[in-house]
């Protein structure tokens, strides 16, 4: 018998006489909504009880709509599109969310901004707020939902995934390579033009200790510019000042673009660091973060690989 103070019946009561409208039959019901037969039958019969009707003529094998049953479908159906797009739209709209990824000034500058175009045409309702910092303290904020840092996996607090590792290598423009030939030859990069960095961070690499790894005398190399940043240093080498430290998959792209070279060939130091993905263990992973967080894994699981020379530290 209708309830008057409640005259909507459950919504899956609804959906199960749609589906077995649609199908004919609680068998096509039930498989097209995952659930038992038996239930599907429950949940129409509830629907007819609840309105004191028939909606189906059952006979032995079959079950057709009667005329109630298809007055009833064409004045639901209208509705329940209607709901299907106004729950779709809302989905959508709340995974329109911004995740906070932070990450140091090179990872932000030089391996995330050249991919962030293609990410944002095939994600148009998400956005990524990019915090560039060569702080640690900064970029793990409690407002960052992922971080990208240097380091050697071990961050406290934080699940942390290997993106790739650091391998570092001279690098420069073809027209200094031309204009200096010399700067093939490793014993003679300290008399050229070397673009070094200045870094808080002792273990940063520059090339007083990358030219003593490589058994050069490091004591009066020539340095003719030192910048604040590795992307000014990696700029400064494009437009021809000089010849800088490169970081494997940071300069790749401008590698392959042809805005650099590498004067001495195949000779890198591969370091115990790397640049992970680092993800607090006690926060949420909301969809738009799992969204971020996936990409980042799939564009690490293409990197280039570079293997391991045999000299190392």
């Amino acid at each position: 018998m209708q309830n008057k103070k409640n005259p909507l019946p459950p919504l899956d009561y609804i959906l199960a006489f749609e589906a077995t409208a649609n199908c004919e039959s609680f068998v096509g019901a039930s498989k097209l909504l995952n659930i038992s037969e038996t239930a599907i039958s429950r949940k129409v019969n509830l629907l007819e009880l609840h309105y004191n009707t028939s909606f189906f003529l059952r006979r032995h094998k079959s079950i057709r709509l009667t005329s109630q049953g298809q007055s009833f479908l064409a004045k639901i159906s209208p509705a329940l599109e209607m709901l299907r797009d106004v729950s779709a739209q809302t989905i959508e709209k709340s995974e329109d969310q911004t995740v906070t990824l932070a990450a140091t000034n090179s990872v932000a500058s030089l391996w995330l901004m050249p991919r962030l175009r293609i990410f944002n045409n095939a994600n148009k309702h998400l956005k990524i707020m990019l915090v560039a910092s060569d702080s640690d303290k900064e970029c793990l904020a409690e407002t960052v939902d992922l971080s990208i840092l240097r380091g050697d996996g071990d961050w406290p607090g934080y699940q942390s995934r290997l993106l790739f590792g650091e391998t570092v290598f001279p690098v420069c423009s073809p027209e200094f390579l031309k204009a200096n030939p010399q700067a093939s030859k490793i014993s003679n990069l300290k008399k050229l033009a070397l673009i070094e960095v200045s870094s808080n961070h002792s273990e940063w690499m520059n090339w007083a200790t990358w030219l003593a790894h490589k058994k050069v005398d490091s004591a009066e190399y020539h340095q003719v510019a030192l910048f604040n940043t590795y992307p000014l240093s990696i700029q400064a080498a494009v437009d021809g000042l000089g010849i800088a430290l490169g970081w494997g998959h940071l300069v790749d792209h401008l590698l392959e673009e042809g805005k650099l070279v590498r004067p001495l060939g195949s000779a890198d130091i591969r370091t115990e660091y790397g640049y992970y993905l680092l993800t607090p263990e006690k926060n949420f992973k909301f969809p738009a973060c799992k969204n971020v967080e996936q990409w980042l894994l799939n564009i690490s699981a293409r990197r280039k690989r570079y293997s391991r020379p045999e000299t190392s530290v």
